[in-house]
């Protein structure tokens, strides 16, 4: 089972990180992780009687003050903005005060004790808080944590008489992480607003026409709701009154506002732009393609890119190991460097205040999730940072054909009748099957023909993937598909598609029209070095005829489900290259499964391909593809950017500090100001550019 805590006030990723490998140990837990954007915690556990207890121990260990919430709890954001606002106005108010007296004390010429005790109670004043969550750490054996290096940083400035630096430095400090709460709250809140999708309200019609407001979520299947000029659209429902123009972008990242009339099946997410429309719901909000893209999104943050992984074995690593470079510093660099203690001790500071990793960990999560949140805006949704890492390196690129490379709207161009049975009957037996099917072609022999056969009539209705469909009419068999599915049962004849009774008494032919974007899309892949494939269950001759005409290097018809995930794997054993396979329909699934990352086109395609995928694109346009590679892209540039970044600065002024020519001030710096500048350069990752 998965459970989410909401660590309200959690903000230190170095110290989210314990906290996680500390929840780890406990007897039942099987993964946990953080999401630093949301502050929530998921816990994948057993049955557990006092989790809730645990995770608090676990949280208080590392981090005080912080409110361990259960995910489900509404009053965990109350008057929480409010707060914030306070504590700004106060330390502002305490910040001004400190610097004002700092300038005065030292400027002012008067006794030197008096000088030492003024600084002292403004040393107290301005970090009072950082010394007493270092001590409070001690006792709870924490050590080597932010609070602990500057308490020690600027006490051995005290010790050495340099209290002036010892009071700018925690000033400078104090200042630099409030800047650094605020670039990081509105980080999050940017992001947010960028996923910030979900409908808080519906608009029910009672029996007696009556308009009651709810939740989606207490909204049933089959209620009518109204949705006004404004509003977004709440529930998955059909259009039974009115027409509106809908601004779909939520779910496509398409601006243009689409026309929807009676009839047509309308998702949750979008906007309706102009006239009030009724609708019927189709679907719970659970099931529906909002709370699904919700869910996605939210879920994101649990699989973390890989340089997100490496980065917090580094950060493990990094700050013991300057510590240690600092002690060795006091005791030979006396004489090593032929300096004073004092000298040794004022250096050794310098490397104590740079030794936190926060600049690396907290901009490389922040710019991962911007990516993300870049990427749904646009109608790409990634279910997981490693995938939005990977992307920018598919070396290939495998595509089904219908519905991915061809528009999937078939039409019925050609029926052929035999054993005395007319086009009509061929037409009317075999839609009486396909109407239980969601596949194009049996929606477009559905459209073509005139129901005249009830539905009820067909019993033990069966969907053989690959093949085509089975059941009993009017106590016959029927069997409605490709060569393949009627090999399979021995009729007489080849290329049946529609049998009756073991007869073939039909064929129905039906056209498929490619997408006006594909040879553009593949002609981009191309420019960019990327190889494509195309494996399809239709005829050979036609999915070699569509992959020359749009310009795809190697294509292979006639195949299984089973067989396109036995194509894929030769192609992956043969090109030794990162694959993605793209699709949309049920058949696709364990295909897209087994690629290295699988993309389905569309929520309008299969559930089961959509779940199966690790990217979503809403619209159906292979060009999101190309927006997904460019997002993907800009994200880890500007992420590498943020680790070279705070990687330079803090080598170079660690050699500095080593040789004497750096202070305290400029180690603040290389801590606070960088992890700033690297929090601000993450928002970047909002805002790519695709055109």
């Amino acid at each position: 089972m998965k459970t989410k805590f909401y660590l309200k006030g959690l903000n230190c990723p170095n110290c989210s990180a314990k906290i996680v490998d500390d929840i780890k140990k406990y007897d039942g837990i099987n993964d946990v992780n953080y999401d630093l954007i949301n502050e929530m915690l998921y816990v994948e556990h057993e049955k557990i009687e006092d989790l809730h207890k645990k995770i608090e121990d676990s949280v208080n260990k590392f981090e005080d003050g912080i409110e361990v919430l259960l995910a489900d709890n509404n009053s965990q954001k109350n008057d929480e903005e409010d707060d914030e606002k306070e504590d700004f106005k106060k330390n502002i108010i305490i910040y001004s005060f400190v610097l004002l007296m700092l300038i005065v004390n030292h400027f002012v010429d008067y006794n030197l004790n008096v000088k030492k005790i003024v600084y002292l109670a403004l040393y107290v004043a301005v970090g009072y808080e950082v010394v007493f969550s270092a001590f409070k750490n001690i006792l709870k054996g924490q050590i080597f944590d932010e609070q602990f290096l500057m308490m020690i940083a600027t006490f051995s400035a005290i010790a050495i008489g340099e209290y002036p630096e010892a009071v700018a430095v925690m000033l400078f400090y104090s200042v630099g992480e409030l800047l650094q709460d605020i670039a990081l709250d509105n980080s999050r809140k940017n992001i947010k607003s960028a996923l910030e999708i979900k409908p808080e309200f519906a608009n029910v019609l009672d029996d007696k026409g009556i308009l009651i407001t709810y939740k989606p979520e207490d909204v049933k299947v089959g209620q009518i709701i109204l949705v006004k000029p404004g509003e977004k659209v709440p529930l998955d429902g059909e259009i039974i009154e009115g027409e509106s123009y809908l601004d779909t972008s939520i779910l496509t990242g398409e601006s243009v506002p689409i026309k929807a009339v009676v009839g047509e099946e309308l998702k949750s997410g979008s906007i309706n732009k102009s006239h009030a429309i009724k609708l019927r719901v189709t679907k719970e909000y659970s099931d529906g393609a909002i709370a699904k893209i919700i869910d996605m999104v939210e879920n994101a943050s649990q699989r973390k890119a890989n340089v997100e992984r490496k980065i917090t074995k580094f950060a493990k690593v990094y700050t013991p190991v300057v510590c240690a470079i600092a002690l060795l510093l006091v005791v030979f660099g006396p004489s090593l460097f032929k300096i004073e203690l004092r000298e040794a001790v004022y250096r050794a500071c310098v490397f104590l205040v740079i030794s936190c990793p926060c600049a690396f960990i907290i901009s490389v999560p922040l710019g991962i999730f911007g990516g993300i949140g870049a990427a749904s805006k646009n109608g790409v949704f990634v279910k997981g940072g490693n995938y939005l890492e990977a992307l920018k390196d598919v070396g290939i690129f495998v595509f089904d054909k219908t519905g991915t490379i061809t528009k999937g709207v078939f039409e019925v161009s050609n029926i052929k009748s035999y054993e005395g049975f007319s086009e009509e009957d061929v037409l009317e037996i075999a839609a009486a099957g396909e109407m239980s099917s969601n596949h194009p072609i049996a929606k477009a022999i559905v459209r073509k023909s005139k129901n005249k056969i009830n539905i009820n009539d067909v019993v033990d209705f069966e969907e053989v993937p690959g093949k085509g469909i089975k059941y009993i009419l009017h106590g016959k068999e029927v069997l409605v598909g490709n060569s393949k599915i009627v090999d399979a049962e021995e009729v007489e004849g080849t290329n049946i598609f529609v049998s009756y009774d073991k007869k073939l008494i039909g064929e129905i032919t039906v056209s498929d029209i490619i997408k006006p974007e594909a040879k553009d899309f593949i002609n981009s892949l191309k420019k960019n070095n990327i190889k494509t494939y195309m494996l399809s269950g239709d005829e050979v001759t036609v999915t070699e005829n569509v992959a020359k005409e749009v310009g795809i290097d190697h294509a292979v018809g006639g195949l299984l489900p089973e067989d396109k995930v036995a194509e894929l794997i030769k192609i992956k054993e043969r090109e030794k290259k990162l694959i993605s396979f793209v699709g949309d329909g049920v058949n696709d699934s364990p295909v897209i499964a087994v690629s290295d990352i699988g993309i389905s086109m569309g929520m309008s395609g299969s559930d089961i391909a959509v779940e199966a995928s690790d990217i979503v694109i809403l619209k159906d346009n292979l060009n999101k593809i190309i927006d997904g590679i460019k997002i993907s892209r800009n994200t880890v540039n500007i992420v590498n950017q943020n680790i070279i970044l705070a990687f330079a600065v803090k080598v170079l002024v660690l050699g500095l500090a080593g040789l004497g020519h750096a202070s305290i001030w400029l180690g603040v710096f290389a801590d606070v100001g960088v992890a700033l500048l690297a929090v601000l350069n993450a928002l970047r990752a909002l805002k790519p550019k695709l055109n």
